[in-house]
Formats: structure tokens, C-alpha cells, sequence
């Protein structure tokens, strides 16, 4: 069963500043704010929702379907996507645009500033969830905002089971829009901050929510997950970590554990475990896409974590 992910691919530029962001902004001088910072440290990864679910998703056995809008720029990460046997065939390419990509300054406190241009993310809409074949499960991740509206209704017109997934997205849309994905979707994943803006925006509580769809999965961090699903809320523990060294694409990874768990026809519970240790796998590397464990070296920690097999 293939499973399609609707969402960005984007380049990540990361670059390190070797001080602290406050002792060179003055808070008195801020209207006539004119700063370079020097940024010695530079990285460039491939991310993007759709890319980073994909690539665990992949990792646990899954079969990814990627269906995304790149720019004129799309050539190093179309080549990955060869190099990792990933499924580009629904990856629409835009004449005369950038791929979507963040620019973001870290200092010493880990402050970040962050440019982010969407670029051929905004065409999203072009792409048809009718297009793909033999889909059995799907995800609509933060994209254009016209593509997320689009693709929530057509996946279910065409009856196919999906997650919604706003993320950063969830700004883009008022109330009652939200609570018309929630009514398409099956699923809804959102953080601990999402699901804050997801209450004030609905003006209902989770627990009402969770009432729209089979399941509402809300990840917190360091203090694990909770699924409100038919009238309860299962708490999901923390998979321990190896180190913690960068958070960017953990949310990714958790979402392409719970994927692999649903398409499986797992309980809950142990989707959410499998969740869970993806993330903690992920935090343990820089970037989105650079862990590199096989299946049975994620089902050995998945025992080890929660003494039980994949």
C-alpha cells in the first residue's frame, strides 16, 4: 500500500553565528535596525515536510508516494530522491521559481532568525490526488495553502483514509476552516503549540476536537505525546535518546512513524510508540534527512525502548 505525502520540499540553509544575537541588536535602535552577522559555520540540508516523512517512512519499510512543487533549482534534491529509491513521479516541477528554502541564523543561545520563501510551494494546487494509483493512506503536510484545502477534499473524495497535518501552516486558516479539515480527515497531528492555536481558533477544547476525526495526536517534546481517540487519551513516553543535537524534522519523523503504524492497521498505542522512537532516532542528528538505520536496527531499539517487537 503506498502511502502519498502532500506537503514542501525545500533546501534548509543553517548558518551559525559565534556570538549572541543581543549584544549586537540594540532594543533602543531597533526602528533603524541595519546588522550583518558573520556566520563562519554553514550548512546546506534537505528538508521540507514532504521530503522528511518520506525519508523515514522509507527507512521503516513503507512505501512513500511524494507529491510536491519544486523550482529551476530542483536538480540535487531530484537526485537524492533517485540516489534513496524514493518515488518522485508526483514532484511537479515550476518554470521560473525557486524551491521552497529557509535561511536560519542560530547564535550561541540557540535564538534563531529565520527567512523562509515558499517559491514553488505555492503552486501546490496544481498537483491532482487523483493522479496517484494504488494509494491506500495519506497526508496533507504544511504546503501552499490553496494545495492543502485542495488536496484535503479530493483525498476525501476518493475515499482514501489521511492525517492532517498543519503545522507551521495552521496560521493560514481561520476557525471553520480548520474545523472543515478536521471533518475530511481522519487524523489530525499537531505540537503542544499547534494545538494551543487549534482551541483558540475553533473555541472548542481537544477533547471536542478528537470527536472530528478517529484519532488527534498532539506531540510534546521532551514530555512525549497524547492520542485523544473514542472518549480517552493514551499518553505515549519519550523513546530515550541517544544525544540531543538537533530538533529540526523530529515532528517529521514522529509523523512518518505513526503513518507506518496506521498503514500497518496497528493499535494506536503502538503506532504512537513507534512515533516516539523515530523522533528520538531523528534528534540525534543534524537535519532533517541524515539518520541512516535499517529496519532491524529500528526494531531493536523499539524492544529496547518499549520491550516489544515491530
Amino acid at each position: 500500500m503506498k502511502t502519498l505525502i502532500c506537503g514542501s520540499m525545500a533546501y534548509d540553509t543553517i548558518m551559525v553565528f559565534g556570538d549572541r544575537f543581543k549584544n549586537h541588536i540594540l532594543p533602543e535602535q531597533i526602528h533603524i535596525l541595519n546588522v550583518a552577522f558573520l556566520v563562519p559555520d554553514m550548512r546546506r540540508e534537505f528538508g521540507g515536510c514532504a521530503g522528511n516523512i518520506a525519508f523515514n517512512l522509507k527507512l521503516l519499510g513503507g512505501e512513500p508516494l511524494i507529491m510536491a512543487t519544486v523550482g529551476d533549482d530542483s536538480a540535487p534534491y531530484m537526485h537524492r530522491l533517485k540516489q534513496l529509491g524514493l518515488d518522485a513521479s508526483h514532484v511537479r516541477e515550476v518554470a521560473g521559481s525557486f524551491t521552497a528554502q529557509a535561511f536560519i541564523t542560530t547564535d550561541l543561545d540557540d535564538n534563531q532568525i529565520t527567512a523562509f520563501h515558499p517559491g514553488a510551494m505555492t503552486h501546490s494546487h496544481q498537483n491532482k490526488v487523483a493522479d496517484a494509483k494504488d494509494v491506500g493512506l495519506g497526508i496533507v503536510s504544511p504546503d501552499g495553502r490553496d494545495g492543502m484545502l485542495q488536496h484535503a477534499r479530493e483525498f476525501q473524495a476518493a475515499g482514501i483514509p489521511f492525517v492532517f497535518d498543519p503545522g507551521q501552516g495552521l496560521p493560514m486558516f481561520d476557525g471553520p476552516e480548520l474545523m472543515a479539515f478536521l471533518k475530511l480527515a481522519d487524523y489530525c497531528t499537531v505540537n503542544d503549540y499547534e494545538a494551543k492555536l487549534l482551541t483558540e481558533r475553533t473555541g472548542l477544547p481537544l477533547e471536542r476536537l478528537a470527536e472530528e476525526v478517529r484519532a488527534l495526536v498532539v506531540t510534546l517534546g521532551g514530555n512525549g505525546s497524547q492520542i485523544y481517540c473514542a472518549g480517552r487519551r493514551i499518553d505515549i513516553p519519550v523513546a530515550p535518546p541517544e544525544s540531543l543535537i538537533d530538533p529540526t524534522g523530529c515532528g517529521d519523523a514522529y509523523r512518518a512513524g505513526l503513518l507506518y503504524g496506521i498503514g500497518q492497521g496497528w493499535e494506536l498505542e503502538k503506532a504512537g510508540r513507534l512515533a516516539s522512537l523515530m523522533g528520538s532516532i531523528k534528534i540525534a542528528h543534524r537535519g532533517g534527512q541524515n539518520h541512516k538505520l535499517t529496519r532491524d536496527e529500528i526494531a531493536r531499539r523499539y524492544r529496547a525502548a518499549f520491550d516489544d517487537s515491530l
